[in-house]
């Protein structure tokens, strides 16, 4: 699944390309997970403005000469991506969504369809309101820090790997990078949430930012589906220190790295190097 370094690779690669450019017209595939929400040829002439990412959301914000705003909430799913191209063929089965523009062809290909394309009036409103609502701070955001996150935490018992990947403290930690983080951290990922001290809240807060500026440095992961919108893949998978390596020496003590599952996803660790 593309998490927030894979979305906000892609938005760097087609962001500034778009930005300024005419919409041409609209066509809708296949349905994905809810309606567009709105006519395509309603958003012909409309000027597309600067693209945002909200946690794994893109937001492409439309203009129309009257002065009417709004734009589209982009979530690409289980194996979804988006191209960004002069021309573009004629679509294929697994492209559900193209907004064609005076700079080019912007379109969702999405093999499982659990991505979405909505529109809105605004971010706050609508379906795009209901799906960023609940939302946690962006991982650079500056008021994140560890007393943010420790008071957050009080009382939990959710392990802090599910904390991590629920997304309502912070966005970003993904199940790869809150498995790195972890490790980094040298947090057990079984520990409850509301047993971390604030200084190992600190400590995690540091090794959330520095995973996901890494990812994001080294173009996301690509385990299986992601590509940016130039077709590019990313590498972070190559440089993981314990996330798909169960059986394998930790980096670091040489202990074999460990699975588990929490709440139906896997978890690697390492047993020595981690302490509850």
């Amino acid at each position: 699944m593309p998490e927030l370094p894979e979305v906000e690779v892609t938005r760097l690669s087609f962001a500034d390309r778009i930005e300024g450019a005419e919409v041409l017209a609209v066509h809708v595939g296949k349905p994905l997970r809810w309606p567009v929400g709105v006519d395509g040829d309603d958003l012909v002439g409309w000027r597309v403005g600067a693209v945002q990412r909200r946690g794994k959301y893109l937001w492409l914000p439309l203009s129309a000469a009257d002065g009417r705003r709004g734009g589209l909430l982009i979530h690409l799913g289980m194996s979804g991506s988006l191209s960004f191209a002069g021309r573009a063929g004629e679509p294929g089965p697994h492209d559900h969504f193209d907004l064609v523009t005076s700079r080019g062809v912007l379109r969702l290909h999405d093999p499982r369809r659990f991505g979405a394309v909505v529109w809105g009036e605004s971010q706050t409103t609508g379906m795009p309101g209901k799906l960023l609502a609940g939302l946690g701070l962006e991982p650079f955001d500056e008021t994140l820090n560890g007393l943010y996150v420790h008071e957050r935490l009080k009382g939990r018992k959710v392990s802090i790997k599910q904390a991590l990947l629920a997304g309502d403290i912070v966005v970003g930690a993904g199940n790869i990078y809150a498995c790195e983080a972890l490790f980094r951290a040298g947090i057990d990922p079984r520990l409850a949430a509301g047993k971390l001290s604030r200084p190992r809240c600190e400590r995690l807060v540091s090794e959330v930012q520095s995973v996901l500026r890494q990812a994001m440095a080294l173009g996301g992961s690509s385990l299986k589906d992601f590509k940016d919108a130039h077709g590019s893949q990313g590498h972070f998978q190559l440089a993981t220190a314990v996330y798909g390596r169960e059986g394998e020496p930790c980096r670091v003590c040489s202990t074999p790295v460990k699975r588990v599952v929490q709440g139906q996803r896997s978890t690697f660790f390492c047993p020595n190097c981690q302490k509850r």
